[in-house]
């Protein structure tokens, strides 16, 4: 059921200016057809399309009844012959006037509902929008949980074991000890820069300010990045050889770019070569990463991106939960307008996203 409340003071000037503006045009324009033309039959269709517009453009139901039955004095006073006269008699007169006055009605009121349940609908859809966000913020407190205790408890470990036990250990081992908390410390860096990024996304509510980058030059600097951090990893890139500008955070989308090579890494449990792909077809900029792995298991593909933490005795996440990383992604790319989606090929896994190309980029 539709409820009705009492207009603002700024909405009940705008309903006013609005009616008064499209009545004074039709008027106008249907004069000019009389006095040109010399014809009023089209006169009532003009002012028809007034009253569609002003319940358009207007709040609520009143301005478009207030503008039928104003239209209808119009035509019956200014565009009727005797003209600057009103006419009552007549069975003719009377069939014009009532069926213009129940077009008007009924096309005012069919207008004004529409647009009303095009709100609700609006409405309803945000409200879908702020659950799904809230269920992703607690997936996201959940894998950041498990994810920063996981390391934190591998750098407490073996500083400790380094400190009691440095007398007896041999030089090996000490370097190993250390590049643990390396490895740990570089997976905290990473953590911390994927929340920023978030962060970042929800600070500006859910948009992101986008320039055209050259796809090259954002892939080529991810690259960097991740090599940095995994500079043993071997990865195959593949990208288009002109010159492709898309609109982007380029920050954000090496950050996805590094969480998908760093997932491939961390969890294929192959030695094997990863490959980068980037294409360019059907509007979309396509990016494909995939390892030569063991692949997903087919119970988390449906949650892969959710934000889950590992499941248990699970060999594909023994090293680090990869549910907070994979949120990020989804929550940067679905803020591009792309999409992002995981599938499992012959051999190993392929995480794939895409970004339009053609949007306006000062969203």
């Amino acid at each position: 059921m539709v409820k009705f409340r009492k207009p603002t003071k700024k909405e009940l000037v705008h309903n006013v200016l609005t009616t008064v503006l499209f009545l004074l045009s039709a008027t106008i324009i249907s004069y000019l057809i009389m006095f040109f033309g010399g014809l009023t039959n089209n006169v009532g269709m003009v002012y028809i399309m007034a009253v569609v517009l002003i319940s358009r453009f207007s709040n609520g139901y009143i301005p478009g009844v207030v503008a039928s039955f104003i239209s209808i004095l119009c035509v019956n006073y200014i565009f009727t012959y005797p003209y600057m006269e009103f006419k009552v008699s007549g069975i003719g007169y009377s069939i014009t006037f009532i069926t213009l006055l129940v077009i008007s009605t009924i096309t005012s009121a069919t207008t004004t509902h529409l647009k009303q349940q095009n709100r609700i609908l609006s409405e309803r859809e945000k409200l879908l929008m702020e659950a799904e966000k809230e269920t992703m913020r607690a997936n996201l407190l959940r894998a950041i949980s498990h994810d920063l205790r996981t390391p934190l408890t591998g750098i407490i470990g073996a500083s400790s074991a380094y400190l009691d036990n440095e007398s007896s250990m041999s030089k090996e081992e000490k370097n190993n000890l250390i590049s643990n908390i390396k490895e740990d410390a570089n997976w905290l860096l990473n953590m911390v820069e994927n929340l920023l990024s978030v962060t970042r996304i929800r600070d500006t509510g859910a948009h992101v300010t986008k320039q055209l980058e050259p796809l090259e030059e954002v892939v080529s600097e991810a690259l960097q990045r991740f090599r940095k951090r995994l500079p043993a990893a071997t990865v195959h890139v593949t990208i288009p050889d002109e010159l492709v500008m898309v609109p982007m955070d380029a920050t954000l989308i090496e950050q996805v770019i590094i969480n998908l090579l760093e997932n491939a890494v961390y969890h294929s449990n192959s030695t094997e070569p990863i490959s980068l792909a980037v294409s360019i077809h059907d509007g979309y900029a396509w990016f494909e990463v995939s390892d030569q792995g063991i692949g997903l298991s087919s119970e988390r593909l449906s949650t892969l991106f959710d934000g889950y933490t590992s499941l248990p005795n699970s060999s594909y996440d023994s090293h680090k939960g990869m549910g907070i990383g994979l949120s990020i992604c989804k929550t940067i790319v679905t803020a591009h307008n792309g999409k992002i989606m995981a599938a499992n090929k012959e051999h190993g896994a392929v995480f794939t996203f895409t970004l339009p190309l053609g949007e306006d980029i000062y969203e």
